[in-house]
């Protein structure tokens, strides 16, 4: 294990003051949930596993696809040819990048009713989904719970994130009190996604999940909306509805 307890492969990431030995072993405590392992899951994933996080669980439940490869960082051309699960190729992937994390998978579509099951024993959610039925199972549960998670999406060239701490702020409710109806939800296999705003988005929910762990205060408390074609970038600030049906006092979601 070596003199410093296995964290020399960490030494870059605990020279910044932000994380230090301290973060360092937060983190190698920490329980994560990554729900999706598309483009914005196996970036993150990828990201959490090599931040040296001490649990990771995967939850999705698709095939790969050839198209996959294009965005999705941690499967190969192999994985697709074997016919093999997102969560388990990641998985079986992201074990091979470091062997000090437990690194879980769950072959698994999520809902309200599972996620007790699948989340009860981590620490905080990270959403690398593609749609809103699961955004808002994800986000119901863990205001029930009050458990923190992060939201994400991207389409074409563009994406948003925005880091949810029940009890806190607003939850993704107060920003979309809705589902949106089908036919207004674009989807990436009608319009497209620019493989590299996954990567930044994808980027930007793990660094907040690092710095719920390390360091909660210092997470973001404003959507981020961002462009890359533009290019742009904006910070907005997403009230906390106070009748929200899910966070707000005339609550008419039911815990799960």
């Amino acid at each position: 294990m070596g003199s410093d307890g296995g964290f020399e492969r960490y030494s870059r990431q605990m020279l910044l003051p932000q994380i230090g030995r301290t973060g360092q072993q937060k983190l190698a405590a920490a329980r994560i949930g990554v729900i999706g392992c598309g483009a914005l899951g196996s970036v993150i994933a990828s990201h959490l596993v090599r931040a040296g996080v001490g649990l990771l669980r995967i939850v999705d439940k698709d095939y790969l696809e050839m198209h996959n490869l294009q965005r999705q960082i941690v499967f190969t051309e192999e994985d697709v040819a074997r016919g093999l699960h997102k969560a388990e190729a990641a998985a079986a992937y992201l074990r091979k990048v470091n062997s000090r994390v437990m690194v879980e998978s769950v072959v698994a579509a999520v809902d309200v009713g599972n996620l007790p099951v699948l989340a009860d024993d981590l620490d905080l959610l990270v959403d690398g989904t593609d749609n809103f039925p699961t955004r808002f199972s994800i986000n119901d549960y863990a205001v029930a719970r009050g458990m923190p998670w992060v939201y994400g999406g991207v389409i074409t060239t563009a994406g948003m994130s925005m880091t949810i701490v029940p009890g806190e702020g607003p939850c993704l409710r107060c920003l979309v009190p809705e589902l949106p109806p089908r036919e207004q939800s674009l989807t990436t296999d009608v319009v497209g996604v620019l493989n590299t705003v996954a990567a930044v988005i994808g980027s930007v929910e793990a660094t907040e999940a690092i710095k719920l762990v390390v360091d909660p205060a210092a997470r973001s408390r404003a959507l981020l909306v961002v462009d890359l074609w533009g290019p742009t970038c904006e910070r907005l600030d997403v009230p906390q509805d106070p009748d929200c049906a899910c966070c707000g006092s005339r609550r008419t979601v039911a815990a799960p």
